[in-house]
């Protein structure tokens, strides 16, 4: 048993992509050679990676070369990408064209993809189909980080300016004008002789944080998402005077609202609320920053994507929080996850599922006893059993099968099998199940989260059947609230079974018109109709 558990927890890391359905189909060989990565497009179809041997990988639909490959060519496998591989990228970025930009670590700019608002900076607006230098006014800078809204860029360099191109209806680009800009231009005007320290962008429009704490905002304006306390599109930076006395160190924007973080770890948001985006506990819009109750935990991380209405942050003691738009359903105040970072939330919650920045694993190769663990599981490599479910296999250690569930120390002990072939669960449930072993986690969508409530049930997992509960309840909406009733009665998880009840009174209308409740047992559609009457559902 030590001698697998020294080699899980020396072994060096690995950026964990698994969440991420487009890199399904890697081999588990190329998973571990990942050190960065980033999902976006449309329906989270388009993918980068880039290996230890800083060799760069694409995969994806390809939509308007944004691949950088040099064609428009799909591709369900990873192609490399001869161009990028070597350039260290250090801030990638993405619009929804999608254009993509990168700058490297020599401080350089590279872009591609679709150009139609001169988003690539390249003074045309022709597509680009394989990464180009942006060379117009940056040739002697060095930029640290690059951000896209929607078909515009903003660049930020190591003396603190602040750079922008492409396509500015809504003064965006922050030139005092809504004239698309072709080429690289610095924002200036009240941003003169100031140091910008971190940027972000939202569809529409562009934040900028200051080296003391001040943050502003130009572009788009008619959700509030500049903070300014109005509504009016800004063609230059404006300071948000709102946060005077706070020191913000980091900003984060979705579709059409704006997270900030301050030094004392204080979270506050503005802009669209119509799925709770900004954690108020209401959908009302706010034109001003809002200060948002988060228990009084310190936050170091604030999450946003332009591409989505989802929000989430990241306490000091490495809890995560999420709320706005999750799978579906509008989420008003921050909710406690039990994921480690914030990129799973965006993963299992964001639609579309998509990373919110460039995945990078720490510059340190060291990971916490959990980390390893997590990144071993179904790796044959030092693996001494494997299940054979539905003709595939799943790799895993006996020594923590053992430690962990006590259906599998009274089933392994003394055994010397190799190969256990399961038969009563599917492959998706059985793997889901040997992973929480591993990492304490259950990654499945609610639908699925039932077939692994039947095994909690069946192995007496009681935190493991809290946890498919909590899963469920996450994801009820009024297309499968039957099913997942049904379910909660079926395993006798009582709380489950109460909650499911009167999330279906309380879509009475919309839940009785699915196939699910036409198809619904007939004792249990007599149960429910009785216990409905009583809670009062029939009254007129």
């Amino acid at each position: 048993m030590c001698y697998y558990l020294c080699i899980i927890i020396h072994r060096c890391s690995m950026l964990d992509v698994g969440k991420w359905p487009v890199f399904a189909l890697l081999p588990p060989e190329e998973l571990r050679l990942i050190r960065q990565a980033c999902v976006f497009g449309s329906a989270a179809n388009e993918a980068f990676y880039v290996t230890i041997n800083d060799e760069v990988f694409a995969l994806g639909t390809n939509c308007s070369g944004c691949l950088g490959l040099g064609d428009l060519q799909s591709s369900i496998g990873p192609r490399r990408v001869d161009a990028l591989c070597g350039k260290k990228i250090v801030s990638l970025s993405y619009g929804t064209g999608p254009h993509v930009v990168i700058a490297t670590a020599d401080g350089e700019v590279f872009a591609w993809g679709h150009n139609g608002y001169s988003q690539l900076g390249n003074g045309t607006t022709n597509h680009g189909l394989a990464p180009a230098l942006v060379s117009t006014n940056l040739l002697s800078k060095r930029v640290t980080e690059v951000a896209c809204g929607s078909h515009h860029t903003i660049a930020l360099t190591t003396d603190g300016e602040v750079f922008a191109w492409g396509y500015n209806n809504s003064g965006q680009v922050g030139s005092g004008s809504t004239a698309n800009q072709p080429t690289p231009r610095r924002v200036s005007s009240c941003l003169q002789n100031k140091v910008v320290v971190n940027i972000a962008c939202g569809q529409l429009c562009s934040m900028a944080v200051l080296d003391n704490g001040e943050v502003y905002g130009w572009g788009y304006n008619c959700n509030g998402q500049l903070g300014l306390g109005n509504n009016g599109n800004q063609q230059m930076p404006c300071r948000i005077a709102a946060l005077q006395g706070a020191t913000v160190i980091q900003v984060a924007c979705g579709y059409a609202h704006t997270l900030a973080l301050t030094d004392e770890g204080l979270v506050f948001a503005w802009g669209a609320n119509s799925y709770g985006q900004l954690g108020t506990g209401n959908k009302s819009n706010q034109a001003q920053p809002t200060l948002i109750n988060t228990d009084k935990e310190r936050m170091v991380e604030v999450a946003a994507c332009h591409t989505s209405h989802t929000s989430a942050a990241r306490t000091q003691s490495g809890q995560v929080l999420m709320w706005g738009q999750c799978r579906g359903q509008a989420v008003a105040s921050p909710h406690l996850t039990h994921f480690s970072s914030t990129d799973d939330v965006f993963a299992c919650f964001a639609t579309p599922a998509v990373t919110w920045h460039l995945l990078t694993v720490d510059g340190e190769d060291y990971l916490t006893v959990a980390q390893s663990l997590k990144r071993e599981f179904d790796s044959p490599e030092i693996s001494d059993l494997k299940f054979l479910v539905d003709g595939k296999f799943i790799h895993v250690h006996k020594a923590l099968l053992k430690i962990r569930c006590e259906h599998f120390r009274a089933l392994l002990n003394d055994s010397d099998e190799e190969a256990i072939e399961i038969h009563q669960f599917s492959y998706l449930v059985y793997r889901a199940f040997l992973e929480y072993l591993y990492t304490d986690a259950i990654n499945l969508p609610p639908e699925d989260a039932i077939g692994l409530l039947d095994l909690a049930t069946y192995y007496r997992e009681a935190r493991l059947k809290r946890l498919c509960q909590e899963t469920i309840k996450r994801g009820i909406a009024e297309d499968n609230a039957v099913t997942l009733l049904s379910a909660a009665v079926k395993y006798e998880a009582r709380d489950l079974e109460e909650f499911c009840f009167k999330f279906c009174v309380n879509h009475l209308t919309a839940v009785t018109q699915t196939q699910a409740f036409t198809d619904m047992d007939h004792d249990l559609l007599k149960n429910f109709i009785s216990k409905a009457s009583r809670y009062g559902a029939f009254k007129n």
